[in-house]
């Protein structure tokens, strides 16, 4: 599936106080795309990422994916839209403590009404090497497998796109590589279409697709 994104602008306040965040920001993403985004603090990456995932609306312009403007429709519908084409790593893990690694990978299915498909989980796993660590929680695992859990989570409703905001900017440049290097080779096998935050560049020269934003603006 492609996404075109159609001059989309951001602003926050009015006046004085107005914010520009983004500025009439065009791109395309095509299926199966892996591309980076890149760019300083403040810069609107972030913003960028939260419009195109249907996590934010813009003020203006518009977000395709296919012939759909994502933005058209019911709160109840984007977060359907949501669960079932999109999955999401963040920079902060977001595992619920209180669950195993497998409760946390499964649980984006359960608030579905979904139940696992059991062999696609254990390949999942098996890739990312946690098939060993599904009934340990959170606090005993090290950062780089809580990671892993969380692109698992991203994962298992086998989405067509992810969307990776900072995802090694808590881990340190060995586990951060090791975690791209995974999800890359995650990406490859299974056909999905990657789209990666970053303000590091050797993270963002990773990508056979690379936009730089500044200022609001994507160059």
């Amino acid at each position: 599936m492609d996404i075109k994104v159609n001059g989309i602008s951001k602003i926050y306040g009015t006046g004085d106080n107005r914010v520009v965040a983004l500025d009439h920001a065009d791109m395309t993403v095509n299926g199966g795309d892996f591309l980076s985004i890149m760019g300083p603090s403040g810069s609107g990456k972030s913003t960028l990422l939260h419009i195109i995932s249907g996590l934010d609306a813009p003020t203006s312009g518009q977000v395709l994916y296919g012939a759909r403007d994502i933005h058209k429709g019911s709160d109840q519908e984007m977060s359907a839209f949501r669960r079932r084409k999109i999955g999401f790593i963040f920079q902060q893990f977001n595992l619920l403590p209180v669950l195993t690694a497998r409760e946390n990978i499964i649980m984006p299915l359960l608030l579905d009404r979904q139940q696992p498909d059991e062999k696609y989980l254990g390949e999942l796993t098996q890739l990312l090497g946690l098939d060993a660590r599904l009934n340990h929680l959170p606090h005993e695992l090290s950062g780089g497998q809580q990671q892993r859990v969380a692109i698992a989570r991203a994962l298992i409703a086998k989405p067509d796109i992810i969307f990776a905001d900072e995802p090694t900017g808590n881990l340190d440049s060995k586990s951060g590589g090791e975690v791209m290097k995974m999800l890359c080779e995650i990406r490859e096998k299974m056909n999905k279409t990657l789209v990666v935050i970053t303000h590091d560049p050797r993270i963002a020269e990773m990508a056979p697709r690379r936009f730089t934003i500044v200022d609001g603006k994507i160059l």
